[in-house]
């Protein structure tokens, strides 16, 4: 089993940036495929983020070039999503996802095993 624990979110202006954490427990995670989703009220929850234990990194086209996710799997076991240049339609709840198994659809919310709880990030104009 792996736990995970998000932290990082709050209220930031248009243009600025955050960082979030997602620490893991349970088990290290350097095998695993790691994501990012986020879910805004009364949309699906959608896919923004995803890392590879190989390195590889995905984004959705909405955050190519301002997210950028990263993790230590060494002694913190703990994944990252820099968010930098934040839009008001940035504004969710952020979820941290991990998954041992390959698949090759990273984008897919129903292939991750495990979930953080959400952190909350709003963007205001």
């Amino acid at each position: 089993q792996v736990q995970l624990v998000e932290s990082g979110g709050g209220l930031v202006q248009a243009g600025g940036s955050l960082r979030l954490s997602c620490a893991a427990s349970g088990r290290t995670f350097s095998s695993y495929t790691v994501g990012w989703f986020r879910q805004a009220p009364g949309k699906e929850r959608e896919f923004v983020a995803a890392s590879r234990w190989s390195g590889i990194t995905y984004y959705a086209v909405s955050v190519k070039g301002r997210f950028t996710i990263s993790r230590d799997n060494a002694a913190k076991n703990t994944m990252y999503l820099q968010m930098n240049s934040l839009k008001p339609e940035d504004t969710a709840v952020y979820y941290c996802a991990a998954v041992e198994k390959y698949y090759r659809d990273y984008a897919r919310p129903s292939n991750y095993d495990y979930w953080g709880q959400g952190t909350q990030v709003t963007v205001s104009s």
